[in-house]
């Protein structure tokens, strides 16, 4: 604001320079307005660097504070941010759209600064001639507000394009994540040509609001230049009739001119504003989110001793599904169905909440504890699980609740410390994004010993062992129950050598458990187990 009002005064005093110095003759005056005319461009450079640096600091700040709650969001244990959202969609609202809103806390100074100028400028003018102060004060509001409704298309364009944006980020990430398996499948030619598509219509998107904002920009441009003229051409009206001196002449025409700055200003934060109101109301969706699982209170039975039961379990595939799995137990679990593996696991998880029944943890219901402490005494180590780029040793570290635990047993019970003696840095050995330096069964074994090192007190995991050969398998089988002695298990699986290993295995079929008994017993007698583990 001291920049331009600084700015708004170089042509006043360049006008009281030509009056009082120039026009009189006066080396003393002019020496004195010189000075002034020197000290106003110190100050006014000054404010801007200092006042600059200010602004782009908090815009970056409060993008930063918007990226912090849209990650609490994303990671709040009731889920739910994620719904109907591709990650590389979520990954666009909390880059683009976080950087477009964050940008009002460094548009709104300049605003400020721009409405300013004019204040003063209206002044100047005002004590130089009535007529040229009221011009400016009565035109001001009319521009802003004609200024406001042309900024209108190009804010619906602007949400338009972080749409297609965030939707092409999206697809591009969904398909990285899954190259080996569509090369696997040879769909890279399906692939591309989605993606093709996809990102033409957001290059589409972008064009139009690009073409909006150039026509923004030109029209509120034209409407200031016209408005400028008016004022030049009603001072020198006024300095031909008498009205106004040679030097008031100067100042105002300088004033005419210098006011091309602040609405420059204005149509730059009004751009802005249009922009990032579109993508506000993006991050307000995500933001605003219902969560996927209720919050509940109830505290966690001291000590957890890990009895699951069951009861009329409905959702998705399961259909009244009824089980109890008693307490140090090892459970193996066989579904046909693939969904109703997966919807098990999100109810078990705390991911989302049953249609109907209930899942008991040592008497208490699922859903009356906070999700975060029920995953905390159930864990449910996915097939999907990814790694981080970080050391073998910290991705098995991050399941323990201590950094410096010993998570050697762990290591050797999921076979992991052979991945780690075939590495060149064992343990240390920094591994690339998802894991991708390993090979598939590798990372099946970092990601159980992860599971293993956090030690609930009950343990679901999901096929940990698909891409690992049958000799490490069984070895992992045996290991595996060993260190789960006295924890309950549960491993939703159809591998042969794991479930040999289980106290008790359950089948599924059609959402509901149709038999139950041990590896040896069901193979011989039960024919859609069979078919399930043994084809």
């Amino acid at each position: 604001m001291a920049h331009q009002a600084c700015e708004a005064l170089v042509p006043v005093v360049i006008g009281l320079t030509i009056d009082e110095a120039v026009g009189t003759g006066s080396a003393g005056a002019l020496l004195r307005w010189l000075l002034v005319l020197a000290g106003l461009f110190l100050v006014l450079s000054t404010c801007y660097r200092i006042s600059a640096r200010f602004a782009e600091g908090a815009g970056e700040s409060a993008a930063h504070r918007i990226r912090q709650d849209l990650a609490a969001r994303v990671l709040d244990p009731r889920g739910g941010a994620d719904t109907g959202r591709l990650p590389g969609a979520l990954t666009a609202v909390a880059t683009g759209d976080a950087r477009r809103v964050g940008s009002v806390a460094s548009a709104l100074p300049y605003a400020l600064s721009a409405l300013t100028g004019l204040a003063v400028s209206a002044v100047a003018l005002l004590r130089t001639s009535v007529p040229l102060g009221l011009l400016v004060l009565l035109g001001v509001p009319p521009l802003l507000w004609i200024g406001h409704l042309i900024s209108r298309p190009l804010e619906r364009r602007s949400e338009a394009e972080q749409e297609h944006a965030a939707h092409a980020s999206g697809v591009a990430a969904d398909l990285v994540a899954g190259l080996r398996v569509l090369k696997g499948i040879g769909a890279e030619g399906a692939a591309v040509a989605r993606y093709r598509e996809t990102s033409r219509s957001s290059l589409a998107s972008a064009l139009r609001a690009a073409n909006s904002r150039a026509w923004h920009d030109g029209a509120i441009l034209a409407l200031t230049g016209v408005f400028i003229a008016v004022i030049g051409l009603v001072g020198a009206h006024l300095a031909m009739r008498g009205t106004i001196s040679v030097g008031d002449l100067v100042a105002a025409v300088g004033l005419a001119q210098y006011l091309l700055g602040p609405f420059q200003l204005l149509t730059y934060v009004n751009g802005e504003f249009a922009q990032a109101r579109a993508s506000a109301d993006r991050i307000a969706e995500v933001l605003a989110s219902p969560p996927a699982v209720a919050a509940g209170t109830t505290p966690l039975p001291s000590p957890v001793a890990g009895r699951l039961r069951l009861r009329g379990l409905t959702h998705g595939a399961l259909r009244g599904l009824d089980l109890d799995v008693a307490p140090g137990s090892v459970v193996g679990v066989v579904s046909r169905d693939p969904a109703a593996a997966n919807d098990l696991l999100l109810c078990l998880g705390r991911e989302r909440e049953p249609d109907a029944g209930t899942v008991e943890l040592d008497g208490v219901p699922l859903a009356d504890l906070d999700p975060g402490e029920a995953r905390r005494a159930v864990l449910v180590a996915h097939h999907d699980a990814d790694l981080f780029e970080d050391s073998l040793l910290a991705n098995v570290r991050a399941g323990a609740d201590d950094d410096a635990a010993d998570v050697a047993p762990a290591l050797a019970a999921a076979a992991a410390d052979d991945v780690a003696e075939a590495l060149p840095d064992g343990v240390h050995t920094v591994l690339a994004e998802r894991g991708r330096s390993l090979s598939g069964g590798q990372r099946q074994r970092v990601a159980l010993a992860r599971a293993l090192a956090a030690d609930p007190p009950v343990l679901v995991v999901h096929d940990p062992t698909t891409a690992v050969d049958t000799v490490t398998e069984a070895r992992i089988a045996v290991r595996l129950r060993e260190l789960r002695r006295g924890r309950t298990t549960l491993l939703v699986t159809t591998s042969p050598a794991l479930l040999a290993g289980t106290d008790v295995v359950v089948v599924l079929d059609g959402g509901t458990v149709v038999a139950e008994g041990s590896h040896p017993e069901l193979a011989a007698s039960h024919e859609t187990y069979r078919s399930a583990v043994l084809a």
